[in-house]
């Protein structure tokens, strides 16, 4: 019997969702929610129904996962702990400062629905998440470095057109190729959440908005931008769509530790991605936490989990015989 996937929210992630659950066997996609007019979206998946999200909880038990595609800085916080009450539950929510937040928030409300919610998932919090566990666990003694980009952020791309007078914008996230170089040799450098990173954002501005206003309110936005070197690009509307419509992004996680009675060996982990879609990759993870929520409700569990509480067999449709021949 499929999982039964419903998409809430259809913009960038809802559309890479239902492209996701094309390609898995054991999914099938049940509905897709949205706060616009229904009549006015069209999906790709012949047959199924568009929702009004105000109609969402008369699909209480048509639903066996609600993957949400809000965006972090306003939408899931509240999404979230709402829709865990009805349904099983899946989130991409990145903003690593406010995890433990979100969490307790969820939690509470997944437990007493006896539900199951798995929040951050992506690479970023996800991915690169499961990679500094490993090699922490690996390489007790040693120095964790990430470090995200050249790419177009989500999340800080949707923060930025939240901003008062903002029409439309992209945010890059830029690594700062000496520091990466750096922590590839081998020198274990210490570096600040600056040192390692600066922000470039292309902003188009709503008619009549005051720029100096907008670039300090983005410039100074806790979380986001507070902690880098950020420069502010005001461009036409006509140029950010020529130039900046792509969504490739990427990263690499480091471990860089020692062995030895003496600690005379160094080794390092590396984890790289390099995404030709963030969001096609990031909805890719969403699928496959959703086939591992479901698994993991059937068990009997509730409540709230992350990436990190997952057995890595829940992931795959393959069975655990498949697994153990081919992939292990």
């Amino acid at each position: 019997m499929s999982t039964r996937i419903g998409i809430l929210g259809y913009g960038n992630l809802g559309k890479g969702v239902e492209l996701a659950v094309k390609e898995a066997p054991d999914m099938e996609l049940a509905a897709v929610f949205t706060r616009r007019d229904p009549s006015s979206l069209k999906i790709q998946t012949a047959g199924v129904p568009v929702v009004s999200v105000n109609d969402v909880a008369d699909w209480k038990d048509k639903i066996d996962v609600m993957i949400l595609c809000g965006g972090s800085a306003t939408d899931l916080p509240v999404q979230t702990p709402e829709y865990a009450k009805l349904f099983n539950v899946v989130d991409s929510f990145d903003t690593h400062a406010r995890i433990p937040e979100h969490f307790a928030n969820v939690d509470a409300a997944a437990k007493e629905a006896g539900k199951i919610a798995v929040i951050s998932c992506g690479w970023d919090p996800g991915m690169f998440s499961l990679a500094r566990v490993y090699s922490n666990a690996i390489l007790p003694d040693g120095n964790d470095y990430t470090f995200w980009g050249k790419g177009v952020s989500q999340g800080h791309s949707d923060a930025i057109r939240r901003v008062k007078g903002v029409k439309n914008a992209k945010q890059y996230t830029v690594p700062v190729e000496s520091a990466l170089e750096a922590v590839r040799s081998g020198k274990n450098p210490e570096l600040s959440t600056r040192d390692k990173h600066t922000r470039e954002c292309f902003v188009v501005l709503e008619e009549g908005a005051d720029a100096a206003a907008v670039e300090k309110e983005i410039k100074e936005m806790p979380n986001y931008f507070a902690d880098y070197d950020t420069t502010v690009h005001f461009i036409s509307e006509e140029e950010l769509l020529t130039n900046h419509s792509g969504m490739a992004h990427g990263g690499f996680v480091f471990r860089s530790g020692k062995t030895g009675a003496n600690k005379e060996h160094n080794h390092i982990i590396e984890y790289s991605l390099k995404l030709d879609s963030n969001p096609e990759f990031t909805t890719s993870v969403l699928v496959a936490v959703a086939r591992a929520a479901f698994r993991m409700e059937k068990e009997g569990m509730t409540g709230c989990k992350t990436i990190l509480d997952i057995p890595p067999a829940y992931l795959s449709d393959k069975s655990g015989e498949e697994l153990r021949a081919h992939l292990l």
